[in-house]
């Protein structure tokens, strides 16, 4: 008789700590986890310092925090889990106030995988129940690498910031063994980009927070961003990322002219579009591209889409666009870079070890559409280096600000 293989084992559920103040919270976040097979509970704690006394007993995979707890807060908390040498991933739970949203978004930049907002408004339990489910656990599934192919994968000790840390286990880059429909397309010798898109989802904060700033005050051209994220995030968004770039850093408005040395976050739940002329009757004093703010439907359950905002901006500057595709969940923005792409534009994509989530690059990269794979840490230096044609080609461009006092002995990496 031939013995029969035995049949693998189903992986273990993920295990979630849930910390919240709110005795009804943590028993809407318990129906949430116990909703889905491939999740458990691992434990409650009601305040931060009780938090970090469990976590070594009950070991969890994933941990959702609350942003405002007694005792001691969720950025506390945060802060120190992120000093143990293990990288568990965080989301935290945020309400849709002001406060709530500051505090999140120091968070994410803080190494936070991601957020969810607290449901208001639902007519029952139940409700509340299901609609926090469809926005939680696919990101829990993704952030402990229990999600569909479509999700991407996850760092096993997401997040991925800082870079490197002496206690996360040695990975091999998935780079490295892709089966690429094409392969990695070095950049034209005479590319001059004319504008840079970014687009980013999950863990894109932190990494904003670290590519942004190393961008100098003389940087020839404008950045568009479309981070997914709520109205009252982005704001708070471009206001920290303003505070800590050389560049001007700011949410994007209706009829805006694009213009070089700016940074533009998408608003939340706007689509951001590129038009070759305002809509504006009253505006005349400029011939640059504008933005378009639009309600359209969402595109890959998105709004802001990176697609939207990709394809409409390869509309007007045509070949002439450097794109990058960050951390992300989903494949938002692969059809955007395949136009791109056609139209003649360069394509950077994050690499896998260094993303919170490798779905949005991991399609890029897998479709053959990114000119170069990078780790994140150098995605800065290779957008200095691409955009120094554009540099030399034009360099009076740029409108002079207060903050570039002093910058002139900013050296350009030259290709």
């Amino acid at each position: 008789m031939i013995p029969q293989p035995t049949p693998a084992a189903p992986p273990r559920p993920a295990r979630i700590l849930i910390v919240d103040d709110s005795a009804v919270m943590r028993a809407l976040l318990r129906s949430v986890v116990s909703s889905d097979s491939r999740l458990e509970v691992a434990g409650t704690a009601s305040d931060g310092a009780s938090a970090l006394r469990v976590i070594d007993s009950v070991r969890p995979d994933l941990i959702l925090l609350d942003v405002e707890m007694p005792v001691m807060d969720g950025l506390s908390t945060l802060r120190q889990i992120r000093a143990r040498p293990t990288r568990i991933p965080v989301i935290m739970c945020s309400s849709l106030t002001q406060r709530g949203a500051q505090v999140t978004i120091e968070a994410l930049a803080s190494g936070a995988s991601d957020y969810v907002a607290k449901p208001t408004g639902q007519p029952s339990r139940e409700a509340a129940v299901q609609a926090l489910a469809q926005d939680l656990v696919p990101k829990i599934l993704a952030l402990t690498a229990l999600g569909s192919p479509s999700h991407g994968s996850a760092r096993g000790h997401a997040s991925a910031f800082p870079l490197s840390s002496p206690a996360a286990p040695p990975r091999t880059p998935v780079t490295a063994n892709l089966a690429f429909s094409t392969p990695p397309q070095q950049p034209p010798s005479g590319f001059a980009p004319a504008a840079v898109l970014i687009g980013v989802s999950t863990g894109g904060p932190a990494a904003l927070d670290l590519l942004l700033p190393g961008l100098p005050a003389a940087f020839p051209l404008p950045i568009l961003i479309v981070q997914h994220m709520p109205e009252l995030f982005t704001k708070h968004l471009a206001e920290r990322l303003d505070s800590r770039c050389p560049l001007r850093v700011h949410e994007a408005a209706e009829g805006e002219p694009v213009r070089p040395g700016h940074i533009y976050i998408a608003k939340g739940d706007w689509h951001m579009e590129v038009s070759a002329h305002s809509a504006m009757p009253d505006h005349h004093s400029s011939s640059a591209p504008v933005l378009r703010l639009t309600r359209q439907a969402p595109e890959n359950h998105c709004r802001p889409s990176v697609d939207v905002l990709f394809r409409t901006a390869a509309a007007v500057y045509s070949g002439r666009l450097l794109g990058v595709i960050l951390t992300g969940m989903g494949h938002d923005g692969l059809a955007g870079s395949r136009i791109l792409r056609q139209h003649g534009g360069v394509l950077l994509a994050q690499d896998e070890p260094t993303s919170a989530v490798w779905g949005m690059p991991g399609a890029v990269a897998q479709a053959g559409l990114a000119n170069r794979i990078l780790p994140l840490n150098a995605i800065a230096s290779e957008i200095l280096r691409l955009s120094a044609r554009s540099q030399r080609e034009a360099p009076d461009l740029r409108e002079t600000d207060p903050r570039e006092a002093g910058a002139s002995g900013i050296g350009w990496v030259t290709p």
